[in-house]
């Protein structure tokens, strides 16, 4: 039986999910995409994960593509191509839909696909020595399946140049375009990640679930078209259990029940 391709761990209200090839720069191929799918969708499902931390062992966060999924996939009829496309789409749907906030911890590298679970996460936290890049046009294909991921997270123009070039980049310029939004240390990596983990776990799981389908909702519409969307998420947060129990606690200068 081969090895697992994705290690999860769940330590109280916090699920590490990590890449498990670093022989391969923990590069993607088929079984991957599909054991990391299956792992966000167990913790999404778990009420007592509150929080998850996406990374990859070894030096390198994650390459892209495996060169023999590529020779593999090379050879696809277009059924075959349209089946695999639609399977990694499900995988950065999964990330993004998450209703746990998910943390990027990202060393060494994030290509291609790497670079788009990055842009997938809610929070990514990177090594200042690390490199990013959206290399597929060198390689005579698109970032097609990420791009919405991406240029929500980068923006037009940013995506519009690196897009074309394929060229890598640096930890400082990922940040610059809002790639990542914490750049430390290799050294200090563990305990960034951990001041992210340890501040998103003083905010009510509901809640943060809520905020990340507000989020979807509203980007890119006008602030009249969300109007009813925006009230009803407010009311609905001011009238259940935990915005009860969050005002209490306010107004009796007490922690919360989820922040103890």
């Amino acid at each position: 039986m081969a090895a697992p391709r994705i290690d999860t761990t769940v330590d109280g209200p916090v699920a590490r999910v990590f890449l498990a090839r670093p022989e391969v720069r923990n590069a993607f191929d088929g079984e991957t995409v599909r054991e990391l799918t299956a792992a966000f969708t167990a913790v999404a499902a778990r009420e007592d994960v509150r929080v998850v931390v996406l990374g990859g062992h070894g030096k390198v966060f994650s390459a892209g593509a495996d060169l023999e999924w590529m020779r593999t996939v090379a050879g696809f009829s277009r059924e075959q191509n349209l089946e695999d496309a639609r399977a990694l789409w499900a995988l950065f749907d999964a990330i993004d839909r998450c209703p746990r906030p998910v943390v990027a911890r990202v060393q060494g590298a994030a290509l291609g696909g790497g670079a788009g679970l990055v842009a997938a996460a809610d929070i990514a936290v990177a090594a200042e020595d690390a490199q990013f890049g959206f290399s597929e046009v060198r390689l005579g294909i698109a970032p097609a399946v990420i791009s919405p991921w991406v240029v929500r997270r980068i923006g037009l123009s940013a995506a519009r140049e690196l897009f074309l070039t394929g060229e890598r980049f640096p930890a400082h310029k990922a940040l610059a375009i809002g790639l990542v939004r914490h750049l430390v240390p290799a050294g200090e990596l563990d305990g960034a990640v951990a001041g992210r983990v340890a501040e998103l776990l003083q905010a009510a799981p509901g809640a943060v679930a809520a905020v990340k389908a507000l989020l979807r909702a509203v980007a890119g519409r006008t602030p009249e078209e969300v109007r009813e969307t925006t009230a009803e998420v407010i009311a609905a947060r001011r009238a259940c259990g935990e915005g009860q129990e969050g005002l209490r606690a306010f107004l009796e200068k007490r922690r919360p029940d989820w922040a103890r």
